[in-house]
């Protein structure tokens, strides 16, 4: 399935669904901030190719609630806390420290779905993210706007939802700036549809033309 607009396409395990929408998983995503007042870096983890969803692209540290972990907020940041120490390395002592930031569903449209609840953290002082080799092959730490550079220069592959939170970032100076503005924000859902045109697929977001 191709698609236009936004720049973006479904991304690999993006499949089109043409029956019933499935329910959508919970998850949690962690946008991990370095920079402090100076400036505004992000984690992106590379999923190994061998991935049956999502193969090689880079992603935000995340993944799915676990049937353990709860249900609600509570749930939320407890699976965003596991996936960050798992898929990074990196160890949260206050899973109540996460700031909300985003919730994004995917889109009905599409066979695999999940209801994920973004959030912003700092770098712990001391820390250093690391890879495991298996589920993650590599990392990096980017400027939002480099990212995307490196995304439309094929040199990294991004998926929607991950281009779009990059487009929100890279409006900030600094991390500072960024948890000012977020905290306290009212998070919304966001919903995107995937519009079918012949052979051609558009992506379009809540109050766009088409939605």
């Amino acid at each position: 399935m191709s698609t236009s607009g936004h720049d973006a396409r479904p991304g690999p395990g993006e499949t089109h669904n043409p029956g019933p929408a499935v329910a959508p998983r919970q998850a949690a995503t962690v946008i991990l901030l370095r920079g402090g007042g100076e400036q505004l870096e992000v984690l992106l983890v590379r999923r190994t190719p061998e991935a049956r969803f999502m193969g090689g692209v880079w992603v935000f540290p995340g993944g799915a609630v676990d049937a353990g972990e709860g249900d609600g907020d509570e749930a939320h940041r407890a699976a965003a806390v596991r996936e960050l120490s798992e898929e990074a390395a990196i160890v949260l002592d206050d899973a109540a420290g996460l700031v909300k930031f985003s919730r994004w569903i995917t889109p009905a449209q599409v066979q695999i779905r999940f209801d994920t609840h973004f959030f912003l953290a700092s770098l712990p002082a001391g820390q250093e993210p690391q890879i495991d080799g298996n589920e993650c092959v590599d990392l990096g730490w980017f400027t939002p706007e480099a990212a995307l550079a490196a995304h439309h220069a094929g040199e990294i592959e991004l998926v929607f939802p991950t281009i779009k939170h990059l487009e929100q970032l890279r409006e900030f100076g600094s991390v500072d700036a960024l948890l000012a503005h977020a905290r306290g924000r009212e998070v919304q859902p966001i919903e995107p549809r995937v519009i079918l045109e012949g052979e051609v697929a558009r992506i379009v977001l809540p109050g766009e033309p088409g939605y």
